[in-house]
């Protein structure tokens, strides 16, 4: 069964078709937004997948310059436009979403299979609720955040999780965490040992697969987080990667394929799927 497909996955497709168009009708950007109400840079955004089209009128007038006649293309893209739309569920939790953040939690709900490393800290889908709180509280007075800047991600995070724990079409989450991020305390015993109990628990999905790359172990380790996100056609493989304040997401080739190359080496390291819940109980064992 396919994923669902929600208002940014259909942000990007009419952007993509958008691109296409423009190009096959030998315009750049600054000849093509020249008699439009907006100027090239936010065409180019429109193209990215990143902004709205305002109105179908607007559309229109943009396809007509690209000569675009026949009316069920027309109508085809009226109707992608008319979907990107819609509100997206995460649309109350914007304002307290980093840059990027919105872009990758609207892709997030449209994937078919991730692929995640996460070197630090439990992978976000994996967190309980009492562990991402104590995330959020221990770094508060640092990055001086408020109170209600910690709810709301607690409760998008916790919402998000819906996407592997649904009943009719889970994602496919494939995770690899290093030692550290499995064995950094956060908050107290008793949370990290919830936090083991529920990582365990979702490995047993048929949708789920968690591996541990020990510290001890001599191999190749990317330094920074990342996510590899795949679609149904015509989508590209998306990468997700976290910057300073800022979340990236990026569909290029080579950037997906340095990615997927990094993960493929990390997961050929890692403990074996079946090793993690004994892993797991070890570290427990350790604060008993």
């Amino acid at each position: 069964m396919a994923a669902k497909v929600g208002p940014t996955l259909r942000r990007i497709q009419l952007g993509q078709e958008l691109l296409r168009l423009r190009e096959k009708a030998g315009l750049t950007l600054a000849e093509a937004s020249a008699n439009m109400p907006f100027d090239k840079t936010r065409l180019s955004k429109l193209e990215n997948g990143t902004t709205k089209l305002r109105t179908g009128v607007q559309l229109r007038a943009l396809l007509e310059s690209y000569g675009v006649q026949d009316e069920k293309d027309i109508e085809f893209l009226l109707n992608l436009h008319a979907d990107s739309l819609s509100k997206e569920w995460w649309s109350p939790f914007r304002s307290v979403m980093p840059s990027g953040m919105a872009l990758y939690v609207g892709l997030e709900a449209g994937a078919r299979t991730m692929r995640a490393w996460q070197p630090n800290l439990v992978f976000g889908l994996l967190q309980t609720e009492r562990y991402a709180r104590a995330l959020f509280e221990t770094a508060k007075p640092v990055e001086e955040t408020t109170t209600e800047f910690v709810e709301r991600n607690i409760q998008l995070r916790m919402e998000r999780k819906e996407l592997i724990t649904r009943r009719e079409n889970p994602v496919e989450l494939s995770v690899i965490m290093g030692e550290a991020a499995v064995s950094n305390v956060y908050g107290n015993r008793d949370i990290m040992r919830e936090q083991y109990e529920e990582i365990a628990e979702l490995a047993k999905r048929d949708n789920v697969t968690v591996q541990i790359l020990p510290s001890s172990k001599a191999s190749y380790r990317a330094t920074g987080d990342f996510t590899l996100l795949e679609f149904d056609p015509p989508f590209p493989t998306a990468v997700h990667a976290d910057g300073v304040g800022a979340v990236n997401v990026v569909d290029k080739e080579t950037e997906v394929w340095a990615h997927a190359r990094k993960f493929d080496a990390m997961r050929a390291e890692a403990l074996g799927p079946g090793e993690t819940p004994h892993f797991l109980k070890q570290l427990a064992r350790k604060w008993m």
